[in-house]
């Protein structure tokens, strides 16, 4: 049956990996070896996995109808793949076992010695591998020069200088970058300033939004990317010029490449895993993905009894493989606990604050802590970073209506103090009267 599940699941999901991963062949597929070399002799030749109708098509009898039936498979890759290998375990082991048992009926020690020929063949055969550094080392070497020569072919910018500045951009693969705060402290829309900030790179977006529509991420879009009044477009006021805006949206409408929002319930069947993340990015040819909420994946290795932290952690993993795997950054916000931050200071939240799981910041390669004080300051602060240093708070005057973040001096940026203080009360008199809409 497992077998017919792994079929499944690579028809349905048009992904493969999970074959190419774990060395699977046909042995371990009994009965279903001609479904499985079909799929990839189909991949050899043509370079994807065939959809269901051209797999149906090819297993029908006399009368058209198809011999083999898909099921829905709602099991991890890691139920699958620990089954299917103790089936083919089996499936080698019975031969073995009924001859032992006939060779002891008349020579325990001819017994014996084929025992021990046997067990060697059926160890399991899981390559394990590795990178010789030494070996390799010129590789490292035209990397760096890559790097040192076309640092946009290996970064992306997100969308804040100052930031751009502490933690050198966001790499184009082995990045999985969380942004951490309480509710309501602004951090979808950091999320959302950075991906807005990469679309107008040129690239390709994916934007994961559980609790807004479309619509409602496109207003943020607009307001990020042209400043236009966002509770004016959010409420339906009449203080935006239609001519304006219908002309943006049509000059819009020009761009080749794409910010593509999904939501659970319209585009993922309510259920959004890191395997159905990896077959979106691959069919939208996506350069970045961010997820506006890490809470909301389901965990696709569960096992009964797993509780919140496990699959939380489970996930974060599957997320940074799958940023290494496609070499594209993986953002996603997450929520700290009530005591995560309080009080009248500045300070952001810290890594052990994170709700339900301190996995998802071990695998992080960097944490971005935000808070939103009352006078309209965005305080943000490296909390991980794994190549640089941590610290680094910045501190911006967030007009929110307009999507307008402006950087405010610290103290110790070499100036005079009353200089310093000087610009930033000018900076908040200029935003003092914006509307706050979340």
């Amino acid at each position: 049956m497992v077998a017919l599940q792994i079929i499944s699941k690579i028809i349905q999901t048009g992904d493969n990996s999970i074959v190419e991963n774990n060395l699977l062949t046909e042995e371990y597929f009994v009965g279903y070896e001609q479904e499985f070399n079909f799929i990839q002799d189909h991949i050899k030749k043509y370079g994807n996995v065939p959809d269901k109708n051209t797999f149906l098509s090819h297993f029908m009898d006399d009368k058209g109808n198809p011999t083999i039936e898909l099921v829905e498979v709602n099991e991890s890759d890691r139920y699958l793949i620990d089954t299917v290998r103790e089936e083919y375990l089996f499936y080698k082991s019975v031969p073995v076992v009924n001859k032992i048992g006939k060779l002891l009926e008349t020579d325990a020690n001819s017994a014996a010695e084929y025992m021990l020929m046997a067990i060697k063949d059926l160890q399991p055969n899981y390559q394990l591998g590795g990178t010789d550094i030494i070996n390799e080392a010129d590789i490292r070497y035209q990397e760096y020069i890559e790097r040192r020569n076309n640092p946009n072919d290996w970064f992306f910018t997100c969308g804040f200088p100052e930031l751009d500045d502490l933690w050198h951009g966001l790499q184009r693969g082995e990045e999985f970058v969380v942004i951490v705060a309480r509710t309501n402290q602004g951090k979808s829309w950091v999320l959302e300033k950075m991906t807005t900030h990469i679309w107008q790179l040129g690239f390709n977006v994916g934007y994961i939004s559980p609790e807004m529509g479309p619509n409602s991420i496109g207003y943020r879009f607009d307001t990020l990317y042209k400043n236009f009044s966002n509770s004016s477009l959010a409420w339906g006021k009449n203080d935006i010029k239609e001519e304006d805006y219908q002309k943006y949206t049509e000059e819009l409408k020009q761009k080749k490449n794409k910010f593509l929002v999904a939501t659970p319930s319209e585009d993922f069947d309510r259920k959004i895993t890191v395997s159905k993340l990896r077959n979106w990015i691959k069919q939208n040819k996506l350069d970045m993905i961010a997820v506006d909420g890490i809470t909301y994946l389901t965990d696709e290795r569960y096992k009964r009894g797993d509780n919140k932290t496990t699959s939380l952690t489970n996930i974060s993993e599957d997320l940074m493989s799958l940023s290494v795997e496609l070499k594209i950054p993986v953002l996603v916000v997450a929520q700290v606990n009530r005591n995560g931050v309080g009080g009248e200071d500045e300070n952001t939240p810290e890594l052990e604050s994170i709700r339900d799981s301190d996995g998802i910041a071990y695998n992080a390669s960097k944490v971005l802590s935000i808070r939103q004080l009352k006078d309209n300051t965005l305080v943000m602060q490296i909390k991980k970073q794994r190549i640089g240093k941590v610290g680094g708070k910045l501190n911006y005057n967030w007009d929110i209506n307009n999507g307008v973040f402006t950087f405010m001096p610290a103290y110790d940026d070499g100036e005079p103090e009353e200089q310093t203080e000087r610009k930033v009360r000018e900076i908040k008199k200029q935003y003092k009267d914006k509307e706050d809409v979340f």
